[in-house]
């Protein structure tokens, strides 16, 4: 207990000295500010004893004396081309520490009806909207509300059709010391509009990085969005994410979330479906190793009639990787007619590599079909001889299985150079020590 007052002491300490510079921010927002840091002091971090998390032990995170990262300077483009989308980053918004970077960012020809602008001159009159992250009690998001001094505003006017995808690349550069990154993206989809969005999280260094991303997602009548998030932060890196999605009337949100990097990795996301006929689509695939553990928490709230849902999550371990699986569906008394599908599967590559899965059905309404399924194994060796034996190497069919196992996620990518980047991150990352 005094290592962890010992740790809340410095983000106090820092918290105070943030209250002195102007990117405190407004007085609606540092009223937000301070509510929200005093709240996680109150409860502190997450221990095992707290259901939420049960298996995922952050006390590396308590007992590591993370600061509030300056700005970072002297990137380049040339620094960001590896984590680039080549012609799918045209529209691209960089974010360096949290701070947004109109420098380094591509978005002098947006097309007509989107907006991009950085999140703090967004906020300076008032919040562009009030997001559910604001109510939050959750630990990482009350830190992020606390120190966020940046991010992306992404605004779609109604009945606007976007081709491109909008590429939001946030970069961790902690330097030499353990950082805190609070890096935040708000999208607003108007009414009948059509988009698509790149969340992308990447880390240079070898520091310990604490990585506290929120995103929020408003989609109105009749929006359609589509959502890639890719995390490939450094093995140093605690990746503590939270998404939030409020879909109105018959509105489509589909997002395929990819993870391959962090020592720790939590992805928190609340789907809402708060109008009647919104449709939506959760997939993820994460592929890890050594003592990584990924922790994966999905709500998807059916609030209204005539919403189906659809959900895939895939996770392939080696080494003595751990990954946590929690999918809840809640069916409200008013969510008749619900269609709601839940898959999570886990391939693993070894025999210390470990999962715990959890799919959770609430359901409070008679009239409607919702189902579940979980499945944890390891190669098939009957597929791995059949390749063999038509002279394909071990590591090579090994391989093979494995890219098939990940391409039900993979391939609902709709950007080609998105997809064929992550397929070669992807095979990177599968060649491990057999």
């Amino acid at each position: 207990m005094p290592q962890v007052a010992e740790r809340h002491e410095t983000y106090a300490a820092d918290f105070e000295a943030f209250r002195e510079t102007p990117a405190f921010g407004p007085e609606w927002l540092g009223t937000a500010r301070s509510s929200a840091f005093a709240r996680f002091i109150a409860g502190g971090f997450p221990t095992t004893r707290d259901e939420e998390w049960k298996f995922t032990n952050v006390a590396a995170i308590a007992a590591t004396p993370f600061r509030r990262i300056g700005a970072a300077e002297g990137f380049s483009r040339a620094d960001l081309e590896p984590f680039l989308f080549t012609d799918a980053s045209r529209l691209l918004a960089v974010v360096i520490n949290g701070r947004f970077s109109a420098r380094l960012s591509s978005l002098d020809s947006l097309p007509a009806g989107v907006t991009i602008s950085g999140m703090a001159e967004a906020m300076t009159d008032q919040p562009p909207l009030e997001g559910p992250s604001l109510k939050s009690a959750h630990p990482f998001v009350l830190l992020n509300t606390a120190f966020c001094e940046g991010g992306v505003f992404v605004h779609i006017e109604p009945k606007a059709v976007v081709t491109e995808p909008i590429h939001v690349l946030f970069i961790s550069a902690p330097g030499a010391d353990p950082g805190l990154v609070a890096p935040r993206l708000f999208v607003v989809a108007g009414e009948q509009s059509q988009s698509s969005i790149v969340e992308n999280y990447a880390g240079v260094g070898d520091a310990p990085v604490l990585t506290t991303a929120v995103t929020e997602f408003l989609l109105g009548p009749g929006a359609m969005m589509d959502h890639v998030k890719v995390q490939r932060e450094t093995a140093e890196a605690f990746h503590m994410a939270s998404t939030f999605v409020h879909l109105h009337r018959a509105s489509t949100f589909t997002s395929q979330a990819i993870t391959f990097g962090g020592r720790i990795a939590r992805n928190d996301i609340t789907a809402t479906l708060a109008g009647d006929g919104a449709e939506c689509t959760l997939n993820g695939l994460y592929v890890a190793d050594g003592e990584t553990l990924v922790d994966t928490h999905t709500t998807i709230d059916h609030a209204m009639p005539h919403c189906p849902s659809h959900e895939v999550y895939k996770g392939i371990l080696a080494g003595r990787a751990k990954a946590v699986f929690n999918g809840k569906i809640i069916v409200r008394p008013d969510a008749q007619k619900t269609d709601a599908k839940q898959t999570n599967k886990a391939l693993l590559l070894s025999d210390e590599a470990s999962i715990n899965t959890k799919p959770q059905l609430e359901i409070f309404a008679d009239d409607v079909k919702c189902t579940h399924g979980a499945a944890i194994g390891q190669l098939d060796a009957d597929q791995l001889f059949y390749l063999r034996a038509r002279g394909i190497g071990l590591q090579d069919a090994r391989n093979m299985l494995i890219h098939a196992f990940a391409s039900d996620v993979l391939n609902g990518i709709k950007h080609d150079a998105v997809r064929e980047r992550l397929e070669q991150v992807l095979v990177e990352k599968l060649h491990l020590p057999v």
